[in-house]
């Protein structure tokens, strides 16, 4: 069964809460998103399995340590272009990871009244070749309504199914959690935070508006 967790370090919540401030500006706004990246991204090998191994030190002595498993074999597909800031620092983590790209927007106002469920616009994919001993983290940061990332994972799937699938989320809802779980209950899904609830428009509240834009300097 797939699990939700919460990066609760202090450091990341510390962040989060700039990245939410509205007097936040692009640069630091997008430095926040790397950062964040980056932690997620050390949450995440901390459930990577590993093994021991002895080395030699430069004193001639044998000293016994650890190596991670399969940390090599990680593909990371970002929604564009939100996420390209945190996969940058989810690269700091995974440094040999293949990347994928999903060019994919909400199309507003296409939702049926009462319900979240978005069309979604995807212009340009491009996924690497999916092995079945490979871990797939997909990053979109924010997890409104769950309609983009559910479309990205039916496109990504088309490459091939990989051993383990994680998303990776600033600020997500419980509404959108529940639906990607009940579509695949396999998934691993990591946030920063849970917020209480979405607008009428499928934004989420509080929210920190819309990561593109205020990461690339339109908000």
């Amino acid at each position: 069964m797939g699990r939700v967790i919460i990066v609760d370090h202090p450091l990341a919540q510390d962040i989060l809460t700039t990245l939410r401030d509205k007097r936040t500006g692009q640069i630091e706004f997008r430095k926040g998103l790397v950062r964040l990246g980056r932690l997620v991204g050390y949450e995440i090998i901390k459930s990577f399995e590993t093994y021991n191994v002895e080395v030699e030190t430069p004193l001639g002595v044998k000293a016994r340590g650890i190596r991670i498993k399969d940390v090599d074999k990680v593909i990371i597909v970002q929604v564009l272009r939100a996420a390209m800031p945190m996969v940058e620092g989810l690269l700091k983590a995974f440094p040999a990871a293949r990347i994928g790209v999903v060019s994919a927007r909400r199309v507003e106002n296409t939702h049926v009244p009462g319900s979240m469920e978005f069309q979604i616009d995807v212009g340009y994919y491009r996924i690497p070749e999916i092995h079945g001993d490979d871990t797939l983290i997909v990053v979109d940061p924010m997890l409104a309504t769950g309609s983009t990332i559910l479309s990205t994972l039916n496109i990504v799937y088309r490459h091939g199914k990989p051993k383990r699938t994680i998303t990776v989320h600033v600020i997500g809802t419980r509404y959108a959690i529940d639906r990607v779980l009940a579509k695949y209950p396999d998934i691993d899904v990591y946030l920063v935070a849970v917020d209480p609830e979405l607008n009428e428009r499928g934004f989420i509240v509080p929210g920190l508006g819309d990561a593109g834009d205020r990461a690339y300097g339109e908000a």
